[in-house]
């Protein structure tokens, strides 16, 4: 007669913790963070190896023209239903070639959320702006009442960012954008695919950009865009990311427009880059759809824990699913969940980062950005803040700015999720929270 046995996790919860000498749930580390390197291929290859052998990897001329970057500038603004995509070499340089084409400079300030990456602040700072901080809420991005709170009269725009793979409330920040004459531009860098109600992110505002670097949905190691419905702002963008100038139908300098007669900073993608992808892109709705799988099993799984606070999710079927973050009541407990699950072997590589207190998530905490705390400037007067154009301008950065971010942050365990979890991983990963939280519980 066939004896029934418990279910792991059921095992799970009668077990002595990592932490207390009993054994680790895993022994082997978790796959690295990188969503769209784990579906690279041939085809990759294949594409890289085309252009090389064209000889010919700059995006305007060469021996044997491939039309990499005008193929995946078509796709990408298909895939986002948009009228214009301009391809770039960073997320960076699409934050840079963005907020330039938008007229950014001193006498200005930008709204900026608590939670994103360091790039955002900087490309304000570059062109002679004030980043002014605004609070979160539960979605991990930026609040519309935080945002509306800041505004004042130097006030140009708003930078919302889709942060952890997940939408921001884009739809109430857009309208406090509209009510107030604001442009909005959205960051996607860690959202590509994302939507809400079946319309991508970074199409509800002015300007969207999107990074394709490692860590990102889709990549090719560097790289970015930015998308926009208007031919202006695109026109204005292309020339600056180019030689300060726009282009005609037929890729001529255009010399007799002053609104696009701007100061170019050489940001083209190049052709290979281009190659790979459109590649990645035509991957891109199978990455995500793994990793939103994965992500939502867990949040299923841990629905059964009141201790546990999952972050609101404005829109599930367009979470990209790259990131689950898991909140609780005090620091304390969340620490110990942290160093417990850590224990229990939900931990990757070392070269990757997995598994942290988002105290520790670097530079997408703006008080751990010491050049921003510390206003350190662009040049020897300490440009923008000491700009006769920007003083009176709200410039607190410190811890305690953002007050609901900073009880966030403690408060919150943050987990990548590949985007090639097989499911005994997945099991390991409920297997373990459920062993430390059910210890932690008693």
């Amino acid at each position: 007669m066939k004896v029934a046995t418990e279910p792991k996790h059921q095992e799970s919860r009668h077990a002595t913790l990592a932490l207390h000498g009993g054994t680790p749930v895993r022994s082997t580390p978790l796959p690295l963070e990188f969503p769209g390197v784990h579906h690279m291929g041939e085809e990759e290859i294949e594409a890289a190896v085309r252009v090389l052998r064209s000889r010919s990897p700059f995006r305007f001329y060469g021996v044997d023209l491939q039309g990499e970057v005008e193929g995946f500038e078509s796709e990408f603004t298909a895939f986002e239903n948009v009228s214009h995509c301009l391809a770039l070499t960073s997320g960076t340089g699409a934050l840079h070639t963005a907020l330039a084409a938008l007229g950014v400079g001193p006498g200005q300030e930008v709204i900026v959320p608590a939670y994103m990456w360091v790039s955002v602040v900087a490309a304000v700072v570059n062109l002679g702006a004030i980043p002014v901080l605004a609070d979160i809420d539960d979605t991990f991005c930026l609040d519309p009442a935080s945002v509306e709170a800041r505004i004042t009269p130097r006030t140009s725009g708003i930078i919302a960012v889709h942060m952890s793979g997940a939408p921001a409330d884009v739809e109430a920040i857009a309208a406090v954008a509209r009510r107030h004459s604001l442009f909005l531009l959205e960051d996607c860098a860690q959202c590509a695919g994302g939507s809400i109600d079946g319309r991508r992110v970074g199409s509800f505002g002015d300007i969207g950009i999107f990074s394709f670097q490692m860590n990102k949905n889709m990549t090719s190691g560097e790289g970015g865009c930015l998308v926009t419905q208007s031919e202006y702002l695109y026109q204005r963008a292309f020339a600056v990311h180019d030689t300060g100038y726009a282009r005609d139908a037929a890729g001529r300098a255009m010399y007799d427009k002053l609104e696009y007669c701007l100061w170019g900073r050489g940001y083209r993608l190049d052709e290979m880059r281009a190659a790979v992808l459109r590649v990645q892109l035509r991957k891109l709705p199978q990455i995500i759809s793994k990793m939103r799988a994965s992500k939502y099993r867990f949040r299923e799984a841990l629905r059964r824990f009141p201790q546990v606070q999952l972050r609101r999710i404005v829109d599930e079927r367009g979470d990209t699913g790259c990131f689950f973050l898991t909140t609780f009541a005090a620091p304390e407990l969340a620490r110990a969940v942290n160093r417990a699950l850590r224990a229990e072997g939900i931990v990757t590589f070392s070269q990757g980062i997995n598994d942290v207190l988002m105290t520790e998530w670097g530079l997408h905490l703006y008080y751990n950005i010491p050049s921003l705390v510390q206003k350190t400037g662009i040049d020897k007067r300490n440009s923008p803040w000491s700009l006769a154009e920007n003083q009176g301008s709200r410039t607190e950065y410190g811890k305690g700015t953002c007050p609901h971010a900073d009880s966030l942050f403690e408060r919150t365990n943050l987990l990548a999720v590949p985007s090639n979890l097989t499911e005994q991983d997945e099991d390991d990963i409920i297997t373990a929270f459920d062993k430390v939280l059910t210890a932690l519980a008693g």
